[in-house]
C-alpha cells in the first residue's frame, strides 16, 4: 500500500484501565495524511498505550478507532496492513543478519526485492553491516535497522514509540529524514517520545497525555 492511499484515522472518547488505573480518560485523537503526530507525557502517564490502541494491539474499555469512516475491527486485516507498529523492542532475530531480518520480516508482508532491502540499508546507515548477525550490532544501529523494516513495510501510518532510543545525534537526524520523506510521501506518523521530534519540514501536532 502506498502512503498517498492513507486516508487518516481518528480515536474517539479512549478509556482504559489498568487493573483500578484509569490510564486514558477519554482521549479523542486523529491523524491524517500528511501529518506528524507527537505523544507527549511522562513516563507511565500512557504513551504507550494509546499507540497500542491505535495500531490495534489493544483493546479500549470505551471508544474506538476508525479508518476510512468505519471502526478499524470492520476491516481489521486491511487497517493492519496499512500501518507499521515499532515499539520499545526491536523484534529482531539474533542470529539472522542485519539483511535476512528485513528479508523474513518484510517478506510477511509483502514480495520484497533484494535491491530494496539494500536500498533501504545504505539509507539508515547500515550498508556495511548487512551480513552481520543482529546480536553483534549496538543498541543505535538495532534501532536502525528496526526503522529499515518499517521503511520496507510500504505502509502509510507509522506508529513508532520512542523511536531515537539509542540513537546518537547523526542517528536521529538520520531517521528524522527518513520520517520526513515518508511524510513528504503523503504518509503519517504517530511519534511517541520525550522530547519533540525535529522532522524536516513537518511541525510535529502534541498531544499531551500529561
Amino acid at each position: 500500500m502506498q502512503a498517498a492511499n492513507f486516508s487518516g484515522v481518528s480515536a474517539r472518547d479512549i478509556h482504559v484501565w489498568r487493573g483500578d488505573r484509569h490510564v486514558l480518560r477519554g482521549l479523542s485523537a486523529e491523524v491524517s495524511a500528511g501529518e506528524v503526530v507527537h505523544v507527549a507525557g511522562s513516563n507511565g502517564v500512557g504513551k504507550t498505550t494509546l499507540l497500542r490502541v491505535l495500531a490495534g494491539l489493544l483493546t479500549a474499555e470505551q471508544g474506538g478507532v476508525s479508518w476510512q469512516g468505519r471502526p478499524v475491527t470492520a476491516n481489521f486485516d486491511a487497517y493492519a496492513a496499512s500501518l507499521a507498529y515499532l515499539g520499545h523492542s526491536d523484534a529482531l532475530k539474533a542470529d539472522f543478519s542485519a539483511r535476512e531480518n528485513l528479508a523474513y520480516a518484510v517478506g510477511l508482508r509483502r514480495p520484497v526485492a533484494a535491491a530494496e532491502l539494500d536500498q533501504a540499508l545504505a539509507r539508515v546507515g547500515l550498508a556495511d553491516c548487512r551480513d552481520l548477525p543482529a546480536r553483534v550490532l549496538s543498541a543505535g544501529q538495532r534501532r536502525r535497522l528496526a526503522m529499515a523494516r518499517v521503511m520496507l513495510s510500504a505502509a502509510p501510518l507509522w506508529i513508532l514509540d520512542e523511536p531515537f532510543t539509542n540513537l546518537d545525534h547523526a542517528g536521529v537526524q538520520l531517521l528524522s529524514g527518513v520520517i520526513g520523506e515518508h511524510v513528504d510521501a503523503g504518509g503519517a506518523a504517530v511519534i511517541a517520545s520525550h522530547q519533540p521530534p525535529a522532522i524536516p519540514r513537518h511541525a510535529a501536532r502534541c498531544v499531551d497525555l500529561s
